[in-house]
């Protein structure tokens, strides 16, 4: 999954695919990289940022949408938490919706997936990405995450969401802390008993560049937690560098299929 932030503030792209044009170049990049989704997102969740209106969130994102599946063979994922957003962006010829908060912010996102038979991620967040830092209180982190990631499953099952289009990413850097995001990476494989395909989204992140002591230089440290998610059962991997985590990928199932 190649990330696409029609953004003006996301933590590593921002303004670099502010506008139609650079939004399209971009995609087309992943899609010869070697992306076989495209998530486009128009609300940066970085710590500490405050959001959008629904308004500008359909602004920064549809018309990407719409030219995107015009001109590339890719599937079309909307990163949003507005389910008005998400009905215009399946509308428009999405077909993922990627809900970071789990369908705790806006739960008519269950009922638009199922009325547009999309594939649905649920990501596992501590509160809204303003305060979410704050909140990174755990009795047990896998334990905790896997609780609230099944009340998720179950409430968009019961708003009829197709049990097999579901995902579940337990969100990196969505109000955990470094040791929480290790924690995370090393225990990844207990998530499997959910039963549901993983989704990490590791790309980049802080977290990276603090465990290695260089916050500018993060491609390495990415590829590592790429290659130990993969190791440890995820299915999906959502990135910003495709060329070099579509190598890695590859990599690491020549292993595990060895």
């Amino acid at each position: 999954m190649g990330i696409l932030n029609a953004t003006p503030d996301s933590f590593y792209d921002g303004g670099r695919y502010y506008n139609l044009d650079d939004a399209l170049r971009r995609i087309a990049r992943m899609v010869v990289e070697g992306a076989d989704i495209i998530d486009i997102g128009g609300e940066s969740t970085r710590p500490g940022s405050v959001g959008v209106s629904e308004e500008e969130e359909l602004r920064r994102t549809i018309p990407i949408i719409k030219q995107a599946r015009k001109q590339f063979d890719v599937v079309l994922s909307i990163d949003t938490t507005k389910s008005e957003v998400a009905r215009e962006a399946l509308e428009e010829g999405a077909s993922i919706v990627n809900d970071i908060s789990g369908l705790k912010f806006d739960p008519d996102i269950a009922l638009v997936a199922a009325e547009y038979r999309a594939g649905l991620i649920l990501m596992h967040t501590t509160s809204r990405p303003y305060d979410m830092q704050s909140k990174a209180q755990y009795s047990d982190i896998v334990s905790d995450i896997t609780r609230s990631l099944t009340e998720s499953i179950k409430l968009a099952e019961e708003k009829g969401v197709d049990p097999e289009g579901i995902l579940i990413d337990p969100g990196f850097g969505f109000g955990k802390t470094i040791s929480h995001n290790l924690t995370l990476l090393k225990r990844l494989s207990e998530f499997l008993v959910i039963g549901k395909p993983i989704l990490i989204g590791t790309s980049r992140k802080s977290f990276i560049g603090k465990t290695v002591g260089d916050a500018e230089e993060t491609l390495e440290g990415t590829a590592a937690t790429v290659a130990v998610g993969i190791m440890n059962g995820a299915s999906v991997i959502r990135v910003h560098d495709v060329l070099y985590m579509k190598r890695v990928a590859r990599m690491v199932d020549a292993v595990l299929s060895a």
